[in-house]
């Protein structure tokens, strides 16, 4: 498998993410998809441990972004327009404040719950990636990742998926 390289940066695919599902269905139930993280032969050794997990990161290439959005810097949350918002009364947003994926570098990250591992097929669920999404990197959720107290703009609560 050829590198991916991001302006000299090169990261070697690690997976892929297999879903049974169009990426219309995958947008409009992002974070409640099934699925599995295929990881490479060559990376099956570095999962040893990880069935031990509940939940995964899944760090990813967003490889459906367009080329353009990796120019832009302010956005509008979209995904409220599928609430009835209008797009008129969308805030414009920083990409840095949104999971957008028109991004700077279009890296995916994405917290999944392991339902179990079969040798090098992680399946998961809570996915809100294309199939064939290419994955750079697997990382364990620890308890010391949790936020004990937290803050976050009003748009946020309207956003169904949100369970805050």
């Amino acid at each position: 498998m050829l590198p991916y390289v991001f302006g000299g940066v090169e990261l070697k695919i690690v997976g892929y993410v297999r879903v049974e599902a169009d990426d219309e269905f995958v947008k409009a139930n992002a974070g409640a998809v099934k699925g599995v993280v295929e990881i490479l032969p060559a990376y099956e050794e570095a999962l040893d441990g990880v069935e031990n997990y509940s939940h995964l990161f899944i760090i990813s290439i967003l490889h459906k972004a367009k080329p353009e959005y990796r120019n832009l810097l302010k956005v509008k949350p979209r995904r409220l327009l599928r609430l009835g918002f209008r797009e008129e009364d969308l805030p414009t947003l920083g990409v840095f404040s949104t999971d957008s994926p028109v991004r700077p570098n279009p890296l995916g990250l994405t917290l999944v719950k392991l339902t179990r591992r079969d040798g090098r097929f992680l399946h998961v669920e809570g996915l809100d990636l294309f199939d064939g999404t290419p994955v750079v990197d697997v990382k364990p959720y620890r308890p010391d990742y949790r936020a004990e107290q937290y803050t976050y703009p009003d748009w946020v609560k309207h956003d169904a998926r949100m369970t805050i």
